[in-house]
């Protein structure tokens, strides 16, 4: 099933203020049966799933991924970040200049990609020892 042009509207408001009736209104329905063409339309699988798609990608473009991180991480612990930091000329004046990051933030990088790849845990063996009952125990004679 098609989605219409007022169910998009609808869905598109319905992102932007997380408000059902609102984004009925918005999206050109009545305001008598605004709300009740909300809930409707928050029932209907279409729409629904075309909301939780388009959430999805938004999450995608404002979080970073597992990958992106690592990525950063790679490249700041070879050295291809630079930082901007302003840089005093005399008589309360400066410039910003580009400089490389400190060793201890390349050693940070590193440390944190480490952790991830589990480069630094102690590999302890432990044995699986499975215990034995022995059913010794006297009986009471009183």
């Amino acid at each position: 099933m098609k989605m219409t042009e007022k169910q998009k509207r609808f869905a598109d408001y319905y992102i932007e203020t997380a408000n059902a009736s609102e984004a009925a209104r918005r999206a050109g329905y009545s305001e008598k049966t605004a709300h009740r063409i909300g809930q409707e339309n928050m029932q209907k699988p279409v729409i629904r799933d075309y909301i939780e798609e388009k959430m999805a990608q938004k999450d995608k473009e404002r979080i970073a991924s597992q990958d992106e991180i690592l990525q950063f991480l790679t490249s700041v612990m070879r050295g291809r970040v630079q930082e901007t930091i302003p840089l005093g000329l005399g008589m309360g004046e400066q410039k910003l200049v580009k400089k490389e990051l400190d060793g201890k933030d390349r050693l940070r990088a590193a440390e944190l990609l480490g952790k991830r790849h589990a480069m630094w845990t102690d590999k302890q063996q432990v044995e699986n020892i499975t215990p034995v009952f022995v059913e010794d125990v006297p009986e009471d004679d009183d």
